[in-house]
């Protein structure tokens, strides 16, 4: 098995508007973010990895922990962990592009129903109504269908 990637992300919303960045791979959209570095705190490198993704500068709180886990067959084929941040206000210039594809400010209500991972949507749910922090599991074919998730605080 690979080694435990940890991933971190941030929703940063101003007003009715959130965000998102649109992944040229799948189309899906997604908090910008990435891999932690070494020696990182999971609040440096949510910070670190949306100035490099969008060019803005934010000021991140801990909103959700995530483990996602990748099956093949009845085997685990991949495991990750995830830490979303939300923030709420930004200094700086936003980049024209981003190096990992499209930004883009959505409307907070048009967000889940954009293209994405099954399990974002519950992340993103829970950042723009949810209180606290949400704990969640995911699991997904490779292909990243979604087989069953559980989360709490539970969600409609």
């Amino acid at each position: 098995m690979a080694l435990l990637q940890r991933i971190t992300n941030c929703v940063l919303t101003t007003g009715d508007k959130a965000l998102v960045l649109q992944k040229p791979s799948r189309g899906w959209w997604v908090a910008p973010g990435g891999k932690m570095e070494p020696g990182e705190t999971i609040k440096e490198s949510a910070e670190r990895e949306f100035r490099e993704e969008t060019g803005l500068i934010i000021s991140a709180d801990l909103r959700a922990v995530s483990t996602i886990v990748i099956m093949e067959g009845d085997q685990v084929a991949d495991e990750w962990m995830m830490f979303t941040f939300h923030a709420t206000s930004f200094q700086g210039k936003q980049l024209a592009q981003s190096p990992e594809g499209k930004l883009e400010w959505k409307q907070i209500t048009e967000v889940p129903n954009l293209p994405m991972a099954p399990g974002d949507k519950h992340m993103f749910r829970h950042v723009f109504h949810g209180k606290g922090i949400m704990y969640g599991t995911f699991y997904y074919t490779k292909d990243f269908e979604l087989i069953s998730y559980r989360v709490t605080p539970e969600q409609p």
